[in-house]
């Protein structure tokens, strides 16, 4: 190949950030040794979500990395690529976490109902992306991955949330009766 266009690789994402309204993360999950430690990270996602926060644009290239965003009400969507990757390719992926993450918070996305269902919201992420590889880009695949029903899952595998859920389920349904 030509030396200006780097080998095709399926390594194409390199960070997915969600952070709240005043810059600081809710979830990111970093791909490659771009920013070996957790102080590199959280400086590069306060000078991205400072020159972000204000702006009208859905791309940005900060200090050698694409970077698409999107955001919804006290909430930033990031997806962060190389240089040379495709812009289309990491707006699906930007996409599908959202409209993901959407479906499962039943449209209100904010951040008090990301904070609750947290755990789902990471499992999307994972069955998104894995090691900066694409998995999926249909956001209702995503859905119906993460969304297991708890009385299928037996209690030991359960989180803490889904047992606190599946509580507050059966003491409601007793009052009810």
């Amino acid at each position: 190949m030509d030396a200006a266009f780097p080998e095709p690789s399926l390594y194409t994402i390199k960070a997915v950030a969600i952070l709240d309204n005043d810059g600081e993360r809710i979830v990111a999950k970093y791909f490659d040794e771009t920013f070996p430690t957790a102080k590199e990270q959280r400086a590069f996602e306060k000078n991205l979500f400072n020159k972000t926060h204000r702006a009208n644009a859905e791309i940005i290239m900060l200090e050698g990395i694409t970077c698409v965003y999107r955001s919804n009400v006290d909430l930033f969507f990031y997806v962060m690529g190389s240089s040379n990757e495709n812009e289309l390719i990491l707006a699906s992926v930007l996409n599908c976490l959202y409209d993901s993450v959407s479906q499962m918070l039943r449209k209100n996305v904010e951040k008090r109902a990301l904070m609750d269902n947290l755990d789902g919201v990471f499992l999307a992420v994972d069955e998104i992306v894995d090691g900066g590889i694409i998995l999926e880009a249909d956001p209702n695949a995503v859905v119906q991955r993460v969304a297991l029903r708890t009385e299928d899952v037996p209690l030991t595998e359960q989180t803490v949330a889904q047992v606190l859920q599946s509580a507050k389920e059966q003491i409601k349904w007793s009052l009810l009766k």
